[in-house]
Protein backbone atom coordinates (compact mmCIF):
# COMPACT_ATOMS: atom_id res chain seq x y z
CA UNK A 1 0.00 0.00 0.00
CA UNK A 2 1.46 3.35 -0.67
CA UNK A 3 1.95 5.19 2.09
CA UNK A 4 2.66 9.41 2.87
CA UNK A 5 6.55 10.32 3.33
CA UNK A 6 7.10 11.42 6.76
CA UNK A 7 8.57 14.86 5.31
CA UNK A 8 5.46 15.52 3.12
CA UNK A 9 3.47 14.95 6.08
CA UNK A 10 4.92 17.00 8.16
CA UNK A 11 4.88 19.78 5.59
CA UNK A 12 0.95 19.45 5.66
CA UNK A 13 1.72 19.43 8.84
CA UNK A 14 2.79 22.77 9.49
CA UNK A 15 0.48 24.26 6.78
CA UNK A 16 -2.68 22.93 8.76
CA UNK A 17 -1.11 24.96 11.99
CA UNK A 18 -0.37 27.98 10.33
CA UNK A 19 -3.58 28.49 8.46
CA UNK A 20 -5.17 28.48 12.13
CA UNK A 21 -6.10 24.69 12.49
CA UNK A 22 -8.04 23.94 15.43
CA UNK A 23 -10.38 26.80 15.26
CA UNK A 24 -12.74 26.37 12.63
CA UNK A 25 -15.39 23.95 14.50
CA UNK A 26 -15.01 27.56 16.88
CA UNK A 27 -15.87 30.15 14.49
CA UNK A 28 -19.14 28.24 13.36
CA UNK A 29 -20.15 27.17 16.65
CA UNK A 30 -20.67 23.11 15.28
CA UNK A 31 -19.36 20.31 16.70
CA UNK A 32 -17.80 18.62 13.71
CA UNK A 33 -17.35 14.66 13.63
CA UNK A 34 -15.41 13.39 10.61
CA UNK A 35 -15.71 9.55 9.30
CA UNK A 36 -13.29 8.11 7.14
CA UNK A 37 -15.53 5.83 5.70
CA UNK A 38 -19.06 5.20 4.54
CA UNK A 39 -20.70 2.97 7.53
CA UNK A 40 -19.39 4.71 10.17
CA UNK A 41 -20.09 7.79 8.81
CA UNK A 42 -23.79 6.36 8.47
CA UNK A 43 -23.63 5.14 12.00
CA UNK A 44 -22.76 8.57 13.20
CA UNK A 45 -25.36 10.28 11.23
CA UNK A 46 -28.42 8.16 12.66
CA UNK A 47 -26.65 8.76 15.96
CA UNK A 48 -26.50 12.50 15.86
CA UNK A 49 -29.41 12.95 13.76
CA UNK A 50 -32.24 16.20 14.72
CA UNK A 51 -28.90 17.42 16.62
CA UNK A 52 -28.68 20.83 14.36
CA UNK A 53 -25.62 22.16 16.28
CA UNK A 54 -23.47 18.27 15.21
CA UNK A 55 -21.97 18.43 11.76
CA UNK A 56 -20.39 15.53 10.41
CA UNK A 57 -18.27 14.45 7.13
CA UNK A 58 -17.57 11.48 5.08
CA UNK A 59 -13.83 12.19 4.29
CA UNK A 60 -13.35 9.20 1.89
CA UNK A 61 -15.97 9.99 -0.63
CA UNK A 62 -14.85 10.28 -3.77
CA UNK A 63 -15.08 6.28 -4.01
CA UNK A 64 -11.51 5.78 -3.20
CA UNK A 65 -10.59 2.35 -1.40
CA UNK A 66 -9.55 2.20 1.63
CA UNK A 67 -6.43 0.06 1.76
CA UNK A 68 -5.14 2.82 -1.03
CA UNK A 69 -6.22 5.61 0.45
CA UNK A 70 -3.84 8.52 0.87
CA UNK A 71 -5.05 12.01 2.40
CA UNK A 72 -4.75 15.14 0.97
CA UNK A 73 -3.44 18.51 2.64
CA UNK A 74 -7.49 19.49 2.35
CA UNK A 75 -8.08 16.32 4.44
CA UNK A 76 -5.41 16.85 6.87
CA UNK A 77 -6.43 20.24 7.56
CA UNK A 78 -10.45 19.08 8.08
CA UNK A 79 -8.91 16.02 10.52
CA UNK A 80 -7.00 18.51 13.22
CA UNK A 81 -9.86 21.17 12.72
CA UNK A 82 -12.52 18.47 13.91
CA UNK A 83 -13.56 17.69 17.65
CA UNK A 84 -14.17 13.90 17.12
CA UNK A 85 -12.28 11.75 14.29
CA UNK A 86 -14.29 7.85 13.92
CA UNK A 87 -11.81 6.03 11.67
CA UNK A 88 -11.07 2.01 11.47
CA UNK A 89 -7.51 1.88 12.50
CA UNK A 90 -6.22 -1.09 10.83
CA UNK A 91 -2.65 -1.39 8.55
CA UNK A 92 -4.61 0.70 5.90
CA UNK A 93 -5.15 3.97 8.38
CA UNK A 94 -1.48 3.74 9.49
CA UNK A 95 -1.14 7.07 8.37
CA UNK A 96 -3.45 8.43 10.74
CA UNK A 97 -0.78 8.37 13.59
CA UNK A 98 0.97 11.19 11.77
CA UNK A 99 -2.03 13.11 11.13
CA UNK A 100 -2.79 13.49 14.63
CA UNK A 101 0.50 14.65 15.80
CA UNK A 102 -0.63 18.06 15.82
CA UNK A 103 -3.87 17.83 16.92
CA UNK A 104 -3.92 17.25 20.41
CA UNK A 105 -7.37 18.58 20.71
CA UNK A 106 -8.90 15.90 18.69
CA UNK A 107 -10.98 12.95 20.05
CA UNK A 108 -9.73 10.05 17.57
CA UNK A 109 -11.82 6.94 17.94
CA UNK A 110 -9.90 3.93 16.56
CA UNK A 111 -12.76 1.09 15.65
CA UNK A 112 -10.42 -1.39 15.86
CA UNK A 113 -8.71 -0.20 18.93
CA UNK A 114 -12.71 -0.35 20.46
CA UNK A 115 -13.00 -3.86 19.27
CA UNK A 116 -10.28 -4.85 21.85
CA UNK A 117 -9.86 -8.94 21.97
CA UNK A 118 -12.55 -9.37 19.50
CA UNK A 119 -10.56 -7.87 16.71
CA UNK A 120 -9.54 -11.20 14.41
CA UNK A 121 -6.40 -12.07 12.63
CA UNK A 122 -6.46 -12.77 8.79
CA UNK A 123 -6.67 -16.17 8.01
CA UNK A 124 -5.85 -18.39 5.65
CA UNK A 125 -8.20 -20.72 4.89
CA UNK A 126 -7.65 -24.16 2.70
CA UNK A 127 -7.32 -23.57 -0.87
CA UNK A 128 -6.76 -19.55 -0.55
CA UNK A 129 -3.90 -18.04 -1.99
CA UNK A 130 -1.70 -16.60 0.75
CA UNK A 131 0.15 -12.92 0.27
CA UNK A 132 3.15 -15.14 1.52
CA UNK A 133 2.86 -17.34 -1.50
CA UNK A 134 2.77 -14.03 -3.80
CA UNK A 135 5.56 -12.37 -1.84
CA UNK A 136 7.84 -15.31 -2.88
CA UNK A 137 6.48 -15.98 -6.32
CA UNK A 138 7.70 -12.48 -6.88
CA UNK A 139 10.87 -12.85 -4.94
CA UNK A 140 10.47 -10.51 -1.59
CA UNK A 141 11.57 -11.67 1.66
CA UNK A 142 8.16 -11.79 3.87
CA UNK A 143 8.50 -10.38 7.22
CA UNK A 144 5.92 -12.35 9.28
CA UNK A 145 3.73 -10.10 11.60
CA UNK A 146 0.37 -10.43 12.62
CA UNK A 147 -2.21 -8.09 10.18
CA UNK A 148 -5.55 -8.45 11.66
CA UNK A 149 -8.91 -8.07 9.17
CA UNK A 150 -9.92 -4.33 9.07
CA UNK A 151 -13.80 -4.97 7.79
CA UNK A 152 -15.20 -4.85 11.41
CA UNK A 153 -18.24 -2.65 9.95
CA UNK A 154 -19.91 -5.90 8.24
CA UNK A 155 -21.15 -7.53 11.40
CA UNK A 156 -24.15 -6.55 12.65
CA UNK A 157 -23.35 -7.47 16.01
CA UNK A 158 -20.22 -5.06 15.92
CA UNK A 159 -21.63 -2.14 14.50
CA UNK A 160 -24.49 -2.53 17.73
CA UNK A 161 -21.24 -3.02 20.14
CA UNK A 162 -19.17 -0.01 17.97
CA UNK A 163 -22.20 2.90 17.63
CA UNK A 164 -22.60 2.23 22.04
CA UNK A 165 -18.81 3.31 22.21
CA UNK A 166 -19.31 6.23 19.88
CA UNK A 167 -22.21 7.26 21.68
CA UNK A 168 -20.69 7.18 24.86
CA UNK A 169 -17.93 9.08 23.45
CA UNK A 170 -20.23 11.42 21.93
CA UNK A 171 -22.20 11.93 25.11
CA UNK A 172 -19.22 12.87 26.67
CA UNK A 173 -17.43 15.53 24.64
CA UNK A 174 -21.11 16.89 23.40
CA UNK A 175 -22.99 16.59 26.87
CA UNK A 176 -25.56 19.31 26.06
CA UNK A 177 -27.00 16.40 23.75
CA UNK A 178 -26.46 13.19 25.03
CA UNK A 179 -29.76 12.79 25.76
CA UNK A 180 -30.56 13.13 21.72
CA UNK A 181 -27.33 11.02 21.22
CA UNK A 182 -28.61 8.69 23.49
CA UNK A 183 -32.48 8.13 22.59
CA UNK A 184 -30.99 8.04 18.78
CA UNK A 185 -28.57 5.13 19.44
CA UNK A 186 -30.87 3.53 21.06
CA UNK A 187 -33.48 3.29 18.14
CA UNK A 188 -31.01 2.73 15.53
CA UNK A 189 -29.53 -0.45 17.94
CA UNK A 190 -33.02 -1.86 17.68
CA UNK A 191 -32.81 -1.83 14.13
CA UNK A 192 -29.80 -3.60 13.92
CA UNK A 193 -30.82 -6.30 16.15
CA UNK A 194 -34.05 -7.03 14.33
CA UNK A 195 -31.82 -7.02 11.15
CA UNK A 196 -29.31 -9.40 13.03
CA UNK A 197 -32.18 -11.78 13.86
CA UNK A 198 -33.08 -11.83 10.36
CA UNK A 199 -30.00 -13.25 9.32
CA UNK A 200 -29.82 -16.00 12.25
CA UNK A 201 -32.82 -16.95 10.79
CA UNK A 202 -31.91 -16.97 7.17
CA UNK A 203 -29.12 -18.95 7.91
CA UNK A 204 -30.49 -21.79 9.85
CA UNK A 205 -33.14 -21.54 7.26
CA UNK A 206 -30.47 -22.29 4.46
CA UNK A 207 -30.11 -25.60 2.30
CA UNK A 208 -26.08 -25.04 2.32
CA UNK A 209 -23.77 -23.36 5.33
CA UNK A 210 -21.08 -22.37 3.02
CA UNK A 211 -20.13 -19.59 0.92
CA UNK A 212 -17.51 -19.76 -1.80
CA UNK A 213 -15.75 -16.54 -3.12
CA UNK A 214 -14.09 -15.23 -6.28
CA UNK A 215 -12.28 -12.69 -5.27
CA UNK A 216 -11.12 -10.91 -2.06
CA UNK A 217 -13.00 -12.39 1.11
CA UNK A 218 -14.12 -9.02 4.06
CA UNK A 219 -16.70 -11.30 5.09
CA UNK A 220 -14.89 -12.79 8.29
CA UNK A 221 -16.76 -11.17 11.22
CA UNK A 222 -20.04 -11.30 9.42
CA UNK A 223 -19.06 -15.61 8.30
CA UNK A 224 -18.03 -15.95 12.27
CA UNK A 225 -21.12 -14.61 13.55
CA UNK A 226 -23.89 -16.80 12.10
CA UNK A 227 -21.42 -20.26 11.92
CA UNK A 228 -20.97 -19.91 7.90
CA UNK A 229 -17.79 -21.86 6.12
CA UNK A 230 -16.33 -19.79 3.29
CA UNK A 231 -13.59 -20.59 0.57
CA UNK A 232 -12.47 -17.46 -1.37
CA UNK A 233 -9.33 -16.46 -3.47
CA UNK A 234 -7.55 -13.72 -1.20
CA UNK A 235 -7.76 -12.72 1.91
CA UNK A 236 -9.65 -9.39 2.68
CA UNK A 237 -7.09 -6.97 2.42
CA UNK A 238 -4.82 -8.23 -0.34
CA UNK A 239 -3.89 -6.30 -3.28
CA UNK A 240 -4.00 -9.23 -5.64
CA UNK A 241 -6.23 -9.42 -8.82
CA UNK A 242 -5.04 -12.64 -10.18
CA UNK A 243 -5.91 -16.11 -8.68
CA UNK A 244 -3.46 -19.07 -10.02
CA UNK A 245 -4.45 -22.04 -11.35
CA UNK A 246 -4.15 -24.19 -8.21
CA UNK A 247 -6.61 -21.47 -6.55
CA UNK A 248 -8.91 -21.27 -9.51
CA UNK A 249 -8.85 -25.40 -9.64
CA UNK A 250 -9.89 -25.58 -5.98
CA UNK A 251 -12.50 -23.39 -6.15
CA UNK A 252 -14.01 -24.29 -8.87
CA UNK A 253 -13.76 -28.05 -7.36
CA UNK A 254 -15.33 -27.17 -4.28
CA UNK A 255 -18.21 -25.29 -6.14
CA UNK A 256 -19.29 -29.23 -7.47
CA UNK A 257 -18.15 -30.59 -4.63
CA UNK A 258 -20.82 -28.78 -2.25
CA UNK A 259 -23.11 -28.20 -4.93
CA UNK A 260 -23.49 -24.51 -4.29
CA UNK A 261 -26.16 -22.22 -6.43
CA UNK A 262 -23.28 -19.26 -6.59
CA UNK A 263 -20.35 -17.88 -6.42
CA UNK A 264 -19.90 -14.65 -4.68
CA UNK A 265 -17.59 -11.59 -5.46
CA UNK A 266 -17.84 -8.10 -3.81
CA UNK A 267 -18.39 -4.43 -5.39
CA UNK A 268 -16.22 -3.81 -7.49
CA UNK A 269 -15.45 -6.63 -9.26
CA UNK A 270 -15.12 -7.74 -12.85
CA UNK A 271 -16.22 -11.09 -11.87
CA UNK A 272 -13.36 -12.61 -14.16
CA UNK A 273 -11.97 -14.66 -11.21
CA UNK A 274 -15.79 -16.17 -10.74
CA UNK A 275 -16.56 -16.66 -14.73
CA UNK A 276 -13.35 -18.38 -14.63
CA UNK A 277 -13.99 -20.86 -11.52
CA UNK A 278 -17.44 -21.57 -12.95
CA UNK A 279 -15.89 -22.33 -16.41
CA UNK A 280 -13.17 -24.32 -15.10
CA UNK A 281 -16.11 -26.51 -12.77
CA UNK A 282 -18.35 -26.82 -15.91
CA UNK A 283 -21.36 -25.78 -13.71
CA UNK A 284 -24.52 -24.94 -15.29
CA UNK A 285 -27.39 -22.98 -13.11
CA UNK A 286 -24.61 -21.26 -11.22
CA UNK A 287 -24.92 -17.30 -10.16
CA UNK A 288 -21.95 -14.35 -9.68
CA UNK A 289 -23.89 -12.91 -6.55
CA UNK A 290 -22.59 -9.73 -5.22
CA UNK A 291 -21.84 -8.51 -1.72
CA UNK A 292 -21.19 -4.87 -1.17
CA UNK A 293 -18.40 -4.57 1.48
CA UNK A 294 -19.08 -0.64 1.62
CA UNK A 295 -15.68 0.51 1.41
CA UNK A 296 -15.64 3.00 -1.32
CA UNK A 297 -19.12 4.58 -1.20
CA UNK A 298 -19.30 8.05 -2.55
CA UNK A 299 -20.80 11.28 -1.49
CA UNK A 300 -23.54 10.81 -4.46
CA UNK A 301 -24.15 7.26 -2.93
CA UNK A 302 -25.19 9.47 0.30
CA UNK A 303 -27.21 11.65 -1.61
CA UNK A 304 -29.06 8.63 -3.76
CA UNK A 305 -30.27 7.66 0.07
CA UNK A 306 -27.86 4.53 0.48
CA UNK A 307 -27.46 3.58 4.28
CA UNK A 308 -25.71 1.12 5.95
CA UNK A 309 -29.05 -0.74 6.76
CA UNK A 310 -30.30 -0.59 3.39
CA UNK A 311 -26.85 -2.29 1.63
CA UNK A 312 -26.89 -4.89 5.36
CA UNK A 313 -30.28 -5.58 4.26
CA UNK A 314 -29.40 -6.31 0.61
CA UNK A 315 -26.52 -8.38 1.58
CA UNK A 316 -28.87 -10.55 3.31
CA UNK A 317 -30.84 -11.27 0.25
CA UNK A 318 -27.61 -12.31 -1.31
CA UNK A 319 -26.42 -14.60 1.49
CA UNK A 320 -30.05 -16.15 0.83
CA UNK A 321 -29.51 -16.72 -2.51
CA UNK A 322 -26.06 -18.32 -2.09
CA UNK A 323 -27.33 -20.44 0.86
CA UNK A 324 -30.47 -21.70 -0.88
Amino acid sequence: MKKITALLLAALLAACCTAGCGSSQKQDGKFKIIATIFPEYDWVKNITKGVDSTEVSLLMDSGADLHSFQPTADDIYKITSCDVFVYTGGESDKWVDDALKNAPKVTALSMMELMGDRAKEEEVVEGMQSEEEDKKDKGHEHKEETEYDEHVWLSLKNAKTLCQKICDTLCEKDSANKDKYSANTKEYIASLDKLDKSYEKAVKEAKHDTLLFADRFPFRYMTDDYNLKYYAAFVGCSAETEASFETVKFLADKLNEKKLPAVITIDGSDQKIAKTVINTAGAKDVSILTLDSMQSKTAKDVQDGVTYTKLMEQNLETVKKALQ
